[in-house]
């Protein structure tokens, strides 16, 4: 049996918190970064290693290794766009009518594979790799040159974003990654080549003629699970999607009570069957459906869906919670999840209850588990 991990690091507005298991209490044992903005948070599976990303307004990203847990930190280099050559024509962003700059504004994802690369997801749509722990960044120039490019456009954010890298476990040169709003890509040699596999995903805020188009998608998150990686589930800003077939064809589920709109979604690492949900009032509102804050879960590839609500609060409640403020620990029964309210509950019985660990954090943006 896998023991529960006891280690959580959540990302903020104002910092990066450790929170930390001790005698089956959850408590803040430690702050780091406290007043910038940490919007990606990597612990790296089965080491000490960890890397946060922060964004720090006037002064722009940021990026940082910790090799021991979090006790220390060392500033590395940030992923930065190359000078656009001059007899390259600008890609003009669909929806702005401007240019799509050649400059980083945000570090959105980041994930480590078996063989060691680092993979960085931005805004405004680069893909970046590291083969030396993140001592220097190389873009992605097969998926950046992409005519398809052109197509891509903002989901929350002024540009196109990467969001969600899955990295194949059997394989690390098989990379998956979510755009907003570009539809998933896929590549089978490590980057050099790139397809869309978005096949199946419907997008009903375009004309209808274009509701099928792989490359306008909107996936909200993507994630795999590691027991079954041809087994990926997306919350898409239409709702929820299934694919079992490593993403060569999405399925729509039949939408869920209360509400098939939302940001995060988790798979439980052993049984592809079953994942998670934060269900809210789609597009513009995006708080809980009748203000009760509730978890979804399917244990049945979606065929049926359970709603739990126990120590969640259930009147007046309107937390919402971002795509990466979900996450699951590597025994499959702890659950941990952040809202923009501050508030952070954990579940230690596969969200069956919750309990709350605080109420009082700045705005998380992102929750990991780790050593």
């Amino acid at each position: 049996m896998t023991m529960p991990t006891g280690r959580l690091y959540v990302g903020t507005r104002k910092g990066l918190f450790a929170v930390t298991r001790r005698q089956k209490e959850w408590s803040i044992d430690r702050v780091d970064f406290l007043g910038a903005q940490v919007p990606i948070v990597l612990p790296v599976a089965d080491t000490a290693q960890v890397f946060a990303a922060l964004k720090h307004g006037h002064f722009g990203a940021k990026v940082h290794r910790s090799d021991n847990g979090g006790l220390d930190w060392t500033e590395i280099a940030v992923p930065t766009y190359p000078e656009k050559p001059a007899d390259v024509p600008d890609v003009i962003d669909p929806m702005r009518g401007v240019p799509i700059p050649w400059s980083l504004d945000m570090i959105w994802s980041m994930e480590k594979g078996a063989d060691g690369r680092l993979w960085c997801g931005t805004l405004p749509g680069g893909l970046f790799t590291s083969d030396d722990d993140g001592q220097s960044w190389s873009l992605n120039l097969p998926l950046w040159n992409r005519p398809e490019r052109a197509s891509w456009f903002g989901g929350g954010y002024d540009y196109a974003g990467i969001h969600s890298i899955c990295i194949d476990p059997r394989n690390a040169n098989h990379v998956k990654i979510a755009i907003s709003c570009g539809g998933v890509w896929g590549t089978e040699d490590s980057g050099m080549t790139w397809r869309c596999q978005s096949e199946g995903m419907r997008a009903d805020y375009m004309p209808p003629e274009q509701a099928f188009d792989p490359n306008i998608q909107d996936p909200h998150l993507m994630v795999q699970c590691v027991a079954e990686p041809d087994y990926l589930w997306i919350q898409h800003h239409n709702g929820i999607f299934l694919s079992t077939d490593n993403s060569e064809h999405w399925n729509e589920i039949p939408p869920p009570r209360p509400s098939a709109f939302g940001f995060a979604v988790a798979v439980h690492p052993n049984n592809p069957s079953t994942a998670w949900f934060v269900p809210a009032v789609r597009d513009s509102d995006r708080y809980p459906v009748d203000g009760r804050f509730v978890v979804t879960r399917t244990q049945d590839g979606g065929e049926s869906f359970e709603i739990l609500q126990d120590g969640l609060p259930q009147t007046n409640a309107y937390h919402l919670v971002y795509r990466h403020a979900l996450a699951i620990d590597n025994s499959g029964e702890v659950l941990a999840m952040g809202s923009t309210t501050g508030g952070l509950w954990i579940s230690e019985n596969a969200g069956v209850t919750w309990k709350q660990v605080t109420n009082d954090l700045p705005p998380i943006f992102t929750i990991r588990f780790g050593q």
